[in-house]
């Protein structure tokens, strides 16, 4: 009896495995699908290279607002049921983004469907619930690399769809898909229900409640430090004093939010986590390696869209060809150093990504006259990038205690996603302050001096990361926190 009840509990795991790492491959496709058609935007919407950066930037701040709130709400109500509702909010933004006819709209319409980031970590809390333990690590694996999955395929699927249909039929081609997938999960995908409820009251325990106040501030903290940025390209009178009252804001902001953080209960980022040296390298290390990848996001389907000789040309299926091997290289890193991981040491790993992520940027900087070119170094990119996101997560997986494992990568995925949304208006920036005709084509562009800013800048940011890595690496060991009071003292012992 035990062994069938056994059985049937794997298959159950299994299923629910294979159903929720669906949510990676749709997700990730509508993330990388509008990548070849951010040309089409700025021509269809009639607006500047800077504020095309906030189709990225709207999508990915949603995403870091709501990974925090969606986690500690399905906690509280259930993950399946939170999970559902996430699932909604995206589906409505897909359909939103069709139907968008101006950037205003498809603003809304991509913070929508960046809110179904926050799918993620209630999936992998599903999966860690129902899957065998003695497989968890074969399912992780599985669970991560339909990210990197869902993004070549959307890549290439994208730009095909746009080539052929425009870009109104890529959030189409992705609906039917969302919609069964959320039926799917109605049916099949079984969880028992929330515990944190005080069984007297049934009301939330004041270890699940949801730091609104401290959410909200931050997610103006990083709007006004961002929209400060996206002004800097203004040439008129009184943009230097609007740029300095933004960033003035988002400072007082951001003094306000640790103000926040420092009473609440349950707050969003732990600021005696924040100053472990144990916890905090690391973190740092991914954040600018998420904005400096962030930044050429952006820039490639501009390159590869522009008309020579102020870029190469090319159409959609052509922005997909360059970006392909960078797409194909994160997802074959990506299962591979898991693997290596098991040989060379975590801070090893780290330095090792770090250093090849900067050799790309380099290689970028100095050689992006040619497509191919432009491919071997977002390939290079991507092999850095895998190797060290693996490594420095797996640092802070073994710096601080098992209890607050969930609190941390919780922090450490807020802190990317900022990075990241950084990365874009940067970029866009660059691409506005640098612009030429070409003649007998209608417009401006961006002149070489924008790619070799961008490139340069995500460069010396990666060289910002391996330095980092290289005091981290330096270190004798990395011993994990054996106790949440130790974290005021852990900086004594790293």
């Amino acid at each position: 009896m035990d062994s069938v009840e056994k059985q049937d509990t794997n298959r159950s795991g299994w299923r629910t495995l294979i159903i929720l790492s669906c949510l990676g491959l749709i997700v990730m496709f509508d993330e990388t699908m509008i990548l070849p058609a951010i040309p089409d935007f700025i021509r269809d919407f009639h607006i500047s290279y800077s504020t095309s950066s906030w189709l990225l930037s709207s999508y990915l701040i949603a995403a870091a607002v709501m990974t925090p709130i969606a986690g500690r709400l399905s906690d509280i109500y259930g993950k399946k049921k939170i999970l559902l509702i996430v699932m909604a909010v995206y589906t409505v933004g897909v359909l939103s983004g069709r139907f968008a006819t101006n950037i205003e709209f498809m603003l809304a319409a991509r913070a929508a469907q960046g809110v179904g980031m926050a799918m993620f970590p209630i999936a992998f809390g599903i999966i860690r619930e129902v899957f065998p333990e003695k497989k968890l690590t074969i399912g992780q694996t599985i669970f991560s690399s339909t990210f990197s999955g869902g993004a070549v395929i959307g890549l290439v699927g994208g730009a095909a769809i746009i080539q052929n249909f425009g870009w109104q039929a890529t959030f189409l081609a992705i609906l039917p898909v969302a919609i069964a997938l959320w039926l799917i999960i109605v049916r099949f995908v079984r969880v028992q229900g929330p515990a944190s409820m005080d069984a007297s009251n049934g009301i939330p325990s004041n270890n699940q409640t949801v730091d609104m106040k401290g959410t909200l501030t931050l997610a103006a903290t990083i709007i006004s430090f961002l929209v400060g940025i996206t002004f800097l390209e203004s040439n008129s009178a009184s943009a230097g004093y609007q740029v300095a009252g933004l960033f003035a804001t988002s400072g007082v902001l951001l003094a306000v939010f640790i103000a926040i953080e420092k009473r609440v209960h349950s707050p969003l980022l732990n600021l005696k986590l924040m100053t472990n040296k144990l916890f905090l390298p690391p973190t740092i290390i991914l954040l600018l390696v998420s904005m400096s990848i962030f930044m050429v996001y952006l820039t490639i389907p501009v390159l590869v869209r522009s008309p020579q000789p102020l870029g190469f040309g090319g159409n959609a299926v052509a922005v997909a060809s360059v970006q392909l091997p960078f797409m194909v290289v994160l997802l074959i890193g990506t299962i591979m150093s898991g693997f290596i991981l098991n040989k060379v040491k975590n801070t090893r790993l780290t330095l090792i990504g770090t250093v090849i992520s900067a050799i790309g940027f380099f290689i970028l900087f100095m050689f992006h006259a040619t497509e191919n070119m432009v491919s071997v170094g977002l390939a290079i990119l991507a092999a850095g990038l895998s190797l060290s996101m693996t490594g420095a997560f797996n640092v802070i997986l073994l710096s601080v205690p098992m209890q607050v494992t969930g609190i941390a990568l919780g922090m450490t995925l807020l802190l990317n996603l900022v990075g990241m949304s950084v990365g874009p208006a940067l970029a866009g920036v660059f691409q506005q302050m640098n612009q030429g005709a070409v003649q007998g084509v209608p417009g401006l562009f961006p002149t070489e001096n924008a790619y070799n800013l961008i490139f340069v800048t995500a460069a010396l940011v990666s060289l910002s990361s391996v330095a980092m890595a290289l005091s981290v690496a330096r270190r004798k060991s990395l011993p994990a926190i054996t106790s949440g009071d130790q974290l005021e003292t852990g900086n004594d012992r790293a």
